[in-house]
Order: structure tokens, then C-alpha cells, then sequence
């Protein structure tokens, strides 16, 4: 991923997995050989009022620091029992669950989520005939009609809260940084509600700069993050050259506005 990226003309790169930093080393080094920026990150998933995947981006963090590690550890618990129940759900909905692709992740360290869980049900071919009939060929899919809010195998997370999130984050030595907001939120004035919301909890950016972001949002953050003094990152989420929304780098547009990314360059 390293070397694609810098293949890519990236200059300044950071690796912010899921509840983990388990690849953070791994991709110190090879950014060291691919002469590019490495910044040590963490995507954390947490709480707000009654909505609970909010992204908070952990960006300069000493990632090998007992805290956050233990924190990263329970969060990972807490995840796996959210995918084990969210599983059992599945099974009571007449779907099969490969669950050597979830044992593999979990003997390896890594955490598992939602993308896990519908792609151990599309690799399992008990269950082709009906993902067929109910019109289902990706996890995306699958995760829109069964494992979304108010969906029927969804089973809410319980831990952190973002202003937990952003504590954890600072108290390891990183900045705090909210990612992609209008891919949770779809009005402008409940997204710079929640940014002022994030903002009083220690919030020190906003991802101002992503794929789905038109003009229009990328001005009314870019603005709001002036008038509050927070940093602006853009990120194009790069997630496999084969991802079906974020396969590639580089990926999101400025219209004008420039990012302001302080400590994190």
C-alpha cells in the first residue's frame, strides 16, 4: 500500500486502520524505502447521541503506548462481541456464516466488523440462491439491508463516545480529527452542529477534503473550520485497489480552499 502510494505522487501518507494500529511499524518502514511521510494513525469508531459510528482519526499518536494500545484492545473486544451477536442474528435470519474468514482475522489480531461479517455471508454458497433473489452481490449490500441502524441482524456498538475518542487520542500525543462528516450526516447545519458539539469534547480538525464532498461541502466545513481555528485534512480513504467507492489515491478535490494540517506535517 506504501509503494502504490507513492507510485501515486502521495507525499505525506498515514495509516489509519480500524481500532488498530497493528500495520503502523510495518508501513514506518516501508515508507522509510519509498522516501514518502508516514503518520502514525488510528480510526477510531465512537458514540453520539443516538447515533453510533461516528469516525474520529487519531493522527501523530505514539502508537506503541500502553494506554493506547489497552484502549484498542478493548474496543476490538467490544467489536467482536458486537460481530458475534450480530452473526447469531444472521444465522436466526436463515443465512450461513463462513466462520473460518472471521476465525482467520480473529487468530491474526485483526479487529472485525461489519465488512467482515457480510463477506463471510457472500463467501458462504449456502447462501447464493437468496442473495441472488433478494438482489445482494456486494458487502455494501448486504451491510444496507442487514446490518445498518434499524436493520434486522444490527446490533448497536457500546464504547467510546467521541468525546472519549478524542480524549484517548490526546492523551497519547495525537491530534483529533473528524472524518468524512457528510458521510454520516446529510444536512449541512446538523454537520456544523456536530462539529461545534466535537469541538467544545477537544476536536482539533475536520476532514474537509474527501471523495463524496461536492463544493458546496467542502466550503460550508472549510468556513466553519476558519471561524473555529481547526485544522483541514483531506483524505481520499483508500481502501484496495479493487474497492468499489475508494480504490484509488489522491481522490479528492480542493475547489480552491487549501488544507491546514498543522502538527500532523
Amino acid at each position: 500500500m506504501v509503494r502504490a502510494a507513492a507510485d501515486a505522487g502521495v507525499e505525506l501518507l498515514a495509516l489509519s486502520d480500524h481500532d488498530t494500529v497493528g500495520g503502523v511499524d510495518e508501513a514506518l518502514a516501508a515508507a522509510g524505502e519509498a522516501g514518502i511521510g508516514l503518520v502514525p494513525a488510528s480510526e477510531l469508531s465512537a458514540l453520539h447521541e443516538d447515533y453510533e459510528d461516528y469516525h474520529v482519526l487519531g493522527y501523530r499518536i505514539d502508537h506503541r503506548a500502553p494506554a493506547m494500545l489497552e484502549a484498542l484492545e478493548d474496543f476490538r473486544a467490544d467489536r467482536d462481541a458486537r460481530a458475534q451477536a450480530m452473526a447469531a442474528r444472521l444465522g436466526e435470519l436463515g443465512f450461513a456464516v463462513d466462520d473460518e474468514l472471521l476465525d482467520e482475522r480473529r487468530r491474526s489480531g485483526k479487529p472485525i466488523g461489519r465488512p467482515h461479517l457480510a463477506a463471510a455471508v457472500l463467501a458462504d454458497a449456502n447462501n447464493a440462491e437468496r442473495l441472488e433473489r433478494e438482489g445482494i452481490d456486494e458487502v455494501g449490500g448486504l451491510i444496507a439491508n442487514y446490518l445498518i441502524s434499524g436493520a434486522p441482524a444490527y446490533i448497536p456498538r457500546t464504547r467510546p463516545t467521541v468525546p472519549e475518542a478524542i480524549e484517548l487520542i490526546h492523551s497519547v500525543g495525537g491530534v483529533a480529527v473528524w472524518a468524512h462528516p457528510y458521510w454520516d450526516v446529510d444536512h449541512t447545519e446538523d454537520v456544523l452542529r456536530l462539529l461545534a458539539d466535537f469541538h467544545d469534547a477537544g476536536l482539533d480538525g475536520v476532514e474537509v477534503f474527501y471523495p463524496s464532498h461536492d463544493e458546496a461541502q467542502v466550503n460550508a466545513l472549510a468556513d466553519a473550520a476558519d471561524a473555529r481555528g481547526l485544522l483541514m485534512t483531506g483524505s481520499s480513504d483508500f481502501h484496495g485497489p479493487r474497492h468499489k467507492l475508494f480504490d484509488r489515491f489522491r481522490a479528492f478535490e480542493l475547489y480552491g480552499r487549501e488544507p491546514r494540517l498543522g502538527p500532523i506535517a
